[in-house]
């Protein structure tokens, strides 16, 4: 166990179980993500609260990628740093974050991106930037998606209900290693992330059964386009 794990086996419980009590916070699908090896984790991002509910529910600890400020605020860096985060500058080339993403996954871990690039705050996932593509293609592993709803009308006291789905693993066989390719496997994370929160969101209307089983893709298994 690296000092990252070791963390992670202690704040987990301590950040996550009031997470999971402020927000009546119910996961979908968590069997679905693979044990052990390099991984990619598409995440879309809706409020803060998403950050401490995606890291507690996940079966795997999660290397987040973060803004570059929130690296620089005093207290908060140190603090995220423990979990394993690094930062990227947004907006910008970055060619250091992307090397320490590459690295992350190659040496077995799971990455943890909010592929939007940004909090949504309409609500609804939006436009998948792709460095998490790039990444899964890069060094050949697969991505999980997972889909949050319910966290923008959560606030502090309000206890409004939250709800986390995982989709199954994708792979992009097929793409090349560009510019293309990126695009295209983006475009799938984003259409996989939307499925899953609509998803959400109906079973929302529904009141949230416990025993609900997010919808399988078809060819689950990869994605391979022209």
């Amino acid at each position: 166990m690296n000092t990252v794990d070791l963390v992670w086996a202690v704040g987990r419980p301590v950040i996550g179980i009031p997470t999971e009590l402020m927000t009546r916070l119910r996961c979908y699908g968590r069997d679905r993500m693979p044990q052990q090896g390099g991984l990619v984790v598409a995440l879309n991002h809706l409020h803060w609260i998403d950050i401490p509910a995606f890291g507690y529910v996940s079966p795997r600890n999660l290397y987040f990628v973060a803004k570059a400020e929130a690296h620089e605020t005093p207290l908060l860096g140190p603090f995220i740093r423990l979990f394993g985060s690094f930062s990227v500058r947004r907006g910008e080339s970055d060619r250091e974050a992307v090397r320490r993403m590459r690295e992350v996954v190659r040496s077995g871990e799971a990455l943890g991106v909010f592929v939007e690039g940004t909090r949504q705050r309409t609500g609804v996932p939006g436009h998948v930037q792709p460095g998490a593509a790039m990444v899964a293609l890069q060094e050949d592993v697969p991505v999980v998606c997972g889909a949050i709803e319910g966290s923008q009308t959560w606030r502090l006291g309000n206890f409004a209900p939250v709800s986390v789905a995982w989709g199954e693993p994708m792979r992009f066989e097929g793409l090349p290693k560009g510019a293309k390719g990126y695009r295209e496997a983006s475009t799938e994370i984003e259409r996989e992330i939307h499925r899953l929160w609509v998803w959400l969101r109906d079973l929302h209307a529904a009141g949230r059964p416990e025993d609900a089983e997010p919808p399988r893709r078809r060819h689950a298994a990869s994605v391979t386009l022209p």
